[in-house]
């Protein structure tokens, strides 16, 4: 088990530098960015890179209907990323045929980017059973743990068939720390209910209320305790902090979040 930290692609590097350092002295084992339209999550990892030697990166996670494989080997290499620290979460994004797109693109993805681990995007059973039979990884987003636990065994059921050891998973859980927590959450969720009928039907799948999928703590305590729930689920739990983009505030969450607490 380890724990990583993300952020929005886009992060000012005046904020995710230091905040990349603080991570590592806090016992983080990697810095997450995800990727939209706005911004690169490749960038972003970029800027923390040298502020964090010692610390993985990874992108979660860089939609294939968005980007080939060509053209995100040509952007880490421009970028001078360390392909043995990353982690390259990729996904369907809003194709039509998400899981004869992940299959078909997976051969195209090793021979582009050779020695990266490629992690896939899953969330419906199907999505999991490929991502254990031929990925470095599998990457959930917007599970309860007991949901994550049960997908994790389709995963390894995908390994088995393959006749390979199931590889890790990994996951974002979203965390908002402090008085208006909650409303934090909620937001957000209420924002990916919405964002198209994958994760519709995901969440219908959980059949969760709006807004409790994730940690919204009071206290650093708390979200200790409502991460290490993760942390039985998870080989990695990706901390999603949901907080201003100040290096304040992101310092705060993630010494609240942090695997041993701030020191």
């Amino acid at each position: 088990m380890s724990r990583g930290f993300g952020v929005a692609a886009g992060l000012d590097p005046g904020v995710a530098r230091p905040l990349a350092e603080r991570c590592a002295e806090l016992g983080y084992g990697s810095m997450w960015s995800n990727d939209h339209p706005g911004g690169s999550g490749l960038e972003t990892l970029a800027a923390v890179a040298d502020a964090a030697p010692d610390l993985d990166l990874g992108v979660g996670v860089l939609p294939l209907d968005r980007h080939s494989a060509a053209e995100i080997a040509a952007h880490v290499n421009a970028l001078e990323l360390d392909p043995e620290r990353l982690w390259l979460g990729v996904g369907a994004g809003f194709t039509k045929r998400p899981l004869t797109l992940m299959d078909a693109a997976l051969r195209d993805l090793r021979d582009q980017l050779p020695g990266i681990r490629l992690v896939l995007a899953t969330m419906g059973p199907k999505m999991c059973a490929l991502a254990g039979s031929g990925y470095d990884g599998a990457f959930f987003n917007w599970m309860t743990a007991d949901f994550a636990r049960a997908a994790r065994e389709q995963v390894e059921a995908g390994a088995r068939e393959a006749g390979r050891e199931p590889p890790p998973v990994l996951g974002y859980v979203r965390t908002a720390v402090g008085p208006d927590a909650a409303d934090r959450l909620a937001k957000e969720e209420a924002f990916y209910r919405e964002l198209h009928a994958g994760y519709s039907s995901h969440f219908e799948r959980l059949g969760e209320p709006q807004g409790t999928v994730g940690v919204a703590a009071a206290d650093a305590a708390e979200a200790r305790r409502e991460l290490a729930i993760y942390d039985e689920a998870l080989d990695v739990v990706v901390v999603r902090g949901l907080a201003s983009a100040r290096v304040e505030t992101m310092t705060a969450l993630a010494e609240a979040a942090a695997p041993a607490g701030p020191r």
